[in-house]
């Protein structure tokens, strides 16, 4: 019985790994106000998690919505645009109101991942 225990357990430490070692992204967002009430212009800096290599030829959406009001508030989701600027993009989000926002980023290229951040929007 020991063998047997001590071989799922190997076998649950190998599927594992290859999890971990999936490739991630880490994004730094700063939203300033755009030109009409509700409205932000967001850059988005993202890097390789592991190297801090900008990520150049990303394909990135931008989603939002409120944690302190699930699925009253959410926002639908816009494509980032490159700015030229290797790992720097853009995206304009208009919210239906102030208050803290969860963006939701959702990468498909170069790789999958998806990074969760809250901003306070007043």
């Amino acid at each position: 019985m020991k063998t047997l225990e001590r071989l799922a357990c190997a076998l649950g430490i190998a599927l594992a790994l290859p999890c971990q070692a999936a490739e991630r992204a880490k994004a730094e967002v700063r939203c300033v106000p755009a030109d009409r009430p509700l409205a932000y212009e967001c850059s988005i800096r993202l890097t390789h998690a592991r190297t801090g290599a900008p990520l150049t030829g990303a394909r990135l959406t931008i989603g939002a919505d409120m944690p302190s009001m699930p699925m009253a508030h959410a926002v639908k989701p816009v494509a980032a645009t490159p700015t030229g600027e290797p790992g720097l993009y853009r995206a304009r989000i208009d919210l239906e109101m102030t208050g803290e926002w969860a963006l939701q980023l959702k990468l498909s290229a170069p790789f999958r991942d998806q990074i969760v951040t809250r901003q306070r929007f007043e």
